[in-house]
């Protein structure tokens, strides 16, 4: 009996080493099995030999073996094993967990993105000093009444006329460089001695005043060719042209082209954006006929409106010519109809300063589009 307990005792020790086992090590739970297989056969052949000896012993024997079966029945118990096997698959699947990981570090790189920010900052900074150039170069305000009260009192009944004809004609923001331009032909001679071409020179600066910032009226005399040219302004018109007219010398005849020429040579030096009004006054019909119309015929690309105005006798038959200008076709002949006509009558002084205005805007407002649609002004 003594014998069969210590046997007993032997097999269960390695029962319990073979539990505590299989949750490290899967192989040495195996090879702890078969541990007790081999005690189991030992005790068995022990057990056979005390058979031989006696019988009562053997029924301890065999109580003893069942009971090492009952605890073999807990190695399935390392059946776990299989369970300690799928851990390290998690942390295998950990370890990609970790590789990726690393991804939003890469996803952080296109955080550099907000770097372009700044440009459009740079964009906006340019914007407004662009917008206010223009706002100073494109729209120039016109000679203000203060000026032309402080200036030349004079004027100020003409500044205001030719205000409202302008307002009536939507030509308020209109802007324009006025010139003026003067027939001393010998016919003329009687309107400089009483002063009508210096009152239309008058006209011409209080229309000025309004279209122009300057105010200031380039002046050409012409006759047979050019015989000169001078500017008018506030601060220097009073008798000037009867004075400049005396130191031109000879009066010749009346050749349109020459003038025509020079106003537009003057207008291109000048480097002027804004288009040009010509106040363009005679008293008869051009010396040469074809040349007047070839010179306005070329004219009329650029961004020039000549209007003229006839001295003298509403019926004579020299200004058939002026009278006909719409008949220049367009486009065959001109680009657009870059001129108008309109007599003034025997005495120009007569006519109403509010009347003139009137009459030297109605084509001007015409031409502005039809220039601008012709792209010869900007849109």
């Amino acid at each position: 009996m003594a014998e069969g307990e210590t046997v007993a005792k032997v097999e269960p020790e390695p029962v319990v080493k073979a539990e505590a086992k299989p949750e490290a090590e899967a192989v040495k739970a195996e090879a702890e099995t078969a541990e007790p297989e081999a005690a189991s056969a030992s005790a068995s052949a022990d057990a056979d030999g005390t058979k031989s000896e006696t019988k009562p012993e053997a029924k301890p024997e065999a109580v003893d073996e069942a009971k090492p079966e009952a605890k073999a029945e807990p190695e399935p118990e390392a059946k776990p094993a299989p369970v300690v096997e799928p851990k390290p698959e998690p942390v295998a699947e950990a370890a990609p967990e970790a590789t990726a990981a690393p991804e939003p570090v890469t996803a952080t790189e296109p955080e550099a993105t907000p770097e372009p920010a700044p440009e459009p900052v740079a964009k906006t900074v340019p914007k407004p000093t662009v917008e206010a150039e223009p706002v100073t170069d494109t729209e120039p305000a016109p000679t203000s009444l203060t000026k032309v009260e402080a200036q030349a009192p004079a004027l100020v009944s003409l500044y205001k006329a030719a205000r409202v004809s302008l307002e009536k004609q939507g030509l308020a923001t209109q802007r324009a460089a006025v010139y003026l331009v003067l027939d001393r032909s010998g016919s003329m001679r009687n309107y400089y001695k009483d002063g009508t071409v210096q009152h239309l020179a008058e006209q011409a600066l209080g229309l000025s005043a309004n279209l122009d910032d300057d105010g200031t009226v380039p002046v050409v005399f012409f006759s047979t060719d050019v015989d000169g040219t001078a500017d008018l302004d506030l601060t220097n018109y009073a008798g000037r042209i009867e004075e400049l007219h005396a130191g031109l010398g000879h009066m010749g005849r009346t050749n349109y082209h020459w003038a025509i020429n020079a106003v537009i040579e003057h207008y291109e030096k000048s480097g002027a954006t804004d288009p040009a009004f010509v106040i363009f006054q005679t008293d008869g019909a051009p010396t040469s006929k074809p040349a007047a119309e070839k010179a306005l015929c070329e004219a009329a690309k650029l961004p020039i409106f000549w209007q003229f105005v006839g001295f003298g006798d509403p019926d004579a038959k020299g200004f058939d010519f002026l009278r006909k200008l719409d008949d220049l076709a367009v486009p065959e002949r001109r680009a657009v109809d870059n001129a108008g006509f309109f007599h003034a009558g025997r005495d120009p002084r007569a006519l109403a300063d509010a009347d003139l205005y009137q009459q030297l805007m109605v084509e001007f407002p015409a031409w502005l589009q039809e220039a601008r649609t012709a792209g010869i002004l900007p849109t």
